[in-house]
């Protein structure tokens, strides 16, 4: 029993090293590569995706890691237009009891112009481990989106450029990362997405993901990362104001990590 809670511990505190946030199932689905797709979950991934949004919408999210029931992510996005704005607000925490991990996220979001987005977000970092206490930190974000052609978007990010960490218990650094990449719609109901992405100490990786409405209310989805290998899937389903989504992604060695989302558009 020891041995398991150590396991747990350890494949916890190794890939919260890594500061891999949760970015809903309809990205996940699409091998995490959405830096160029608009998306209420874009709050998670390149927040400039959240600037053309039209109405509020909210939405929560759950991810089993590896089916291990200790460790669990649960995760919430909102957008509001305001003006010629869309700001956002993200939650997120994860972890464990001995060690524990919350991020709380606010955006600011702007259409240039029906092409060009940009958005910047501050975020919140708070670390719990039992026995030595809390710390806290603060990152930035900037990221952007260009509609190059009329169905191909581009977009960039960079994650805390200057490698903010945890000062007060801990020397650990959440890693600064880039990424950027595209998404092609090759009609109302296909979309290519692809991205290439570096975290620091980490090697690069590049994704590419689908996505395939086989009616307006139903979408499948899928993808591929390269670094490691891993496979992704999952489907949407749009009822009026109500959205759900499911993802999974599969790691080649430690398994299968589902994921659940409830959005509604007010």
């Amino acid at each position: 029993m020891k041995q398991s809670k150590l396991l747990v511990f350890f494949l916890f505190v190794f890939f919260s090293a890594k500061s891999q946030v949760n970015n809903g199932p309809r990205i996940t689905a699409m091998a995490g590569a959405g830096v160029a797709l608009q998306d209420v979950w874009a709050m998670q991934k390149n927040q400039a995706g959240i600037a053309l949004l039209t109405k509020p919408i909210a939405s929560l999210a759950y991810e089993n890691k590896f089916l291990i029931k200790e460790i669990a992510t649960k995760s919430a996005v909102f957008a509001i237009p305001v003006s010629k704005f869309v700001l956002g607000a993200s939650f997120e925490t994860y972890g464990v009891n001995a060690y524990k991990q919350t991020q709380t996220g606010l955006s600011l979001a702007r259409a240039f112009s029906p092409k060009l987005l940009m958005a910047v977000t501050v975020n919140y970092h708070q670390l719990q481990i039992n026995n030595y206490g809390n710390a806290k930190a603060f990152t930035a974000q900037v990221g952007v989106q260009y509609q190059a052609l009329k169905n191909l978007w581009l977009g960039a990010h960079i994650a805390n450029p200057n490698s903010s960490k945890y000062g007060e218990i801990t020397d650990q650094i959440i890693p600064a990362h880039i990424q950027f990449g595209g998404s092609y719609t090759f009609s109302d109901k296909l979309i290519i997405s692809t991205e290439f992405e570096k975290i620091l100490d980490s090697q690069a990786d590049f994704k590419t993901g689908i996505e395939y409405k086989i009616i307006k209310a139903f979408a499948l989805r899928g993808g591929v990362s390269m670094n490691p290998f891993k496979q992704y899937a999952g489907f949407g389903l749009a009822l009026e104001n109500l959205l759900f989504d499911f993802g999974i992604s599969s790691h080649p060695i430690l398994g299968y990590s589902p994921q659940i989302s409830l959005g509604y558009e007010f």
